[in-house]
């Protein structure tokens, strides 16, 4: 793209050549002279403008510079992200579907116009997938799932029958969507375990992202839901029954339990544990490793809780000092 369009569509002021192509993007290390880099800080500045890249997204703190093409902005380490998606979409946008030789589609199967299907991908009857979705290799979609557009499945993915998709959703490789649920009822004359029905159904709003190896539970009688623009870690499990608002974000290695509520803008660090019926407010931080008990309800936009049972974390830092001196006096 030009630049000048690119100026246009990330909402940042041009100065200097509108006309220069970029075809990427890149670290400064590692730029030439198509690609585009972002410097969020003054100090480097002079490193960004003397490296090989075509142009330079930066601060107002960048205004008075010659030598390169520059779009100022406020945030540019955003305007680079928007930029980068622009530049892959530019590159994947297609018309015609492609289907491998190898790969096994239903006829019932209904794919839109630039559907890519790789190699030994299968998708079973009455599976809609919206226009320019990618189903990696080896996926396995059941039937009647419904994916929206530019949705992309990487690599042995594998869907559960009824679950539902929206737009601009991406699958890293090996995660696994719609799954029953660990629910079981136990006999008290024979003390074993006999399965809860699990015929619920998982719906994923548009802008979301599920890392590698992660795993999300349908409802069991109802629907779990991940909202719209949440960002899912590599190894993560939500269990049946859970609602997942808009914006929320999950570090790796993250477990939580059923019927648990995480409400908008939420974020979780890497090992926290939700048991269930568990409630987080909007705008909780959960640093890592914290672990929240059944049915607590935690509260407070912005606040940071920590520890196990998590707690806000100056409460939390105070009692560690406070036993770290009972420890000393002993």
């Amino acid at each position: 793209m030009k630049l000048r369009e690119i100026a246009g569509a990330v909402d940042a002021r041009l100065q200097g050549d509108g006309n220069i192509e970029i075809t990427g993007v890149a670290s400064i290390t590692s730029a030439s002279e198509h690609d585009l880099i972002f410097v969020e800080d003054h100090k480097f500045l002079a490193s960004g403008l003397e490296c090989a890249a075509g142009a330079v997204i930066a601060g107002e703190f960048a205004a008075a510079s010659r030598g390169k093409a520059l779009l100022i902005t406020d945030h540019p380490k955003l305007a680079f992200a928007r930029a980068a998606k622009l530049l892959a979409e530019g590159k994947q946008a297609r018309t015609e579907r492609k289907i491998h030789q190898t790969a096994t589609v239903h006829l019932s199967a209904r794919l839109g116009p630039g559907v890519w299907v790789e190699e030994r991908a299968v998708i079973a009857e009455d599976v809609q997938v919206g226009e320019n979705s990618s189903i990696g290799a080896g996926c396995s979609i059941g039937r009647d799932v419904k994916i929206g557009r530019n949705c992309e499945f990487y690599p042995n993915v594998t869907i559960y029958p009824g679950t539902t998709l929206g737009d601009h959703v991406i699958v890293h490789a090996g995660a696994v969507l719609g799954s029953d649920g660990f629910g079981y009822v136990r006999d008290s004359r024979t003390g074993r375990y006999e399965k809860f029905p699990q015929v619920g159904r998982l719906v994923i709003e548009d802008d979301v992202e599920i890392g590698a190896n992660s795993t999300i539970d349908r409802g069991a009688l109802d629907e779990t839901r991940i909202g719209r623009g949440t960002k899912i870690d590599n190894l993560v499990h939500i269990g049946h029954n859970c609602q997942l608002g808009e914006n929320v974000v999950i570090a790796a290695q993250t477990g939580i339990s059923g019927s648990a509520v995480i409400e908008n803008d939420v974020v979780l660090g890497g090992q926290v544990g939700i048991a269930d019926h568990v409630r987080l407010e909007e705008g909780v931080i959960v640093g890592a490793q914290g672990g929240v008990p059944s049915r607590k309800i935690l509260r407070g936009k912005g606040v940071v809780f920590w520890g196990t049972p998590a707690r806000p974390i100056q409460q939390y830092l105070k009692q560690l000092a406070a036993m770290a001196k009972l420890g000393g006096k002993r």
